[in-house]
Parts: C-alpha cells; structure tokens; sequence
C-alpha cells in the first residue's frame, strides 16, 4: 500500500485546490489571500457593482501579480535573452594553450625592442 501526501487548499469550508508540493499549496493560498485583499479593493472604489466581476477581476489581478507589479513601476521588467545572448555574455577571453605562448614570445619581443 502507499501512502501519498496532499496539501489541500481550502477556503470557507470549500475545497479549493489539491497539490502534492507544499510549497506549491502554500503559493496558491497566498494568490488566493491577494485576491481577496484586491476584491475589498475593488469593493471600496465602487467602480464595479456586479460582485462576480469584482471577484473575477481580483482573481486575474492576483494570478498576474508580477505585471501588475511592472505595470505600477513597483518592480523592475524582466528581460528573457535567448540562449545565444547568454552564452556570449558569459563567454571570458580565455586564451588556449597554443595562443598563449604566441602572446608570452610577442610581449618578450616587445620588452627587449623597447
């Protein structure tokens, strides 16, 4: 028989998600606490009157938490490099064996003309 852990998510009584990773469960929970502190937020402005909206509009703001934290100037935009980018950046000027010799004889050459 095996036994299998799961994190449950549970709001007011109902279960809302199920996950194998606790760290996974505890994200979402937090997402979820953000989407009700935005749905108060948004029931305080009274720009929206439907309270589904309010509750769907609060939801997505949550799951999308990093642009609208970019969107506010509140965090810095992440640029994604593609892998070609990556690699030349990191890239030192490492010579090989066979050119550092070349390099020792020339500056040699160029301490005895001087």
């Amino acid at each position: 028989m095996a036994v299998i852990v799961k994190y449950v998510v549970e709001r007011n009584g109902v279960e809302k998600m199920t996950f194998a990773a606790k760290n996974e469960a505890d994200a979402y929970d937090k997402m979820l606490d953000m989407a009700d502190d935005l749905f108060v937020l948004l029931g305080a402005s009274q720009l929206l009157q439907d309270e589904q909206m309010q509750e769907t509009l609060a939801l997505y703001l949550a799951q999308h938490k990093d642009e609208v934290l970019q969107a506010l100037g509140a965090k810095a935009k992440t640029v994604k490099k593609d892998k070609i980018t990556e690699q030349n950046e990191t890239q030192t000027d490492v010579k090989t064996d066979a050119e550092a010799p070349q390099d020792v004889a020339t500056a040699a050459l160029n301490l005895v003309a001087a």
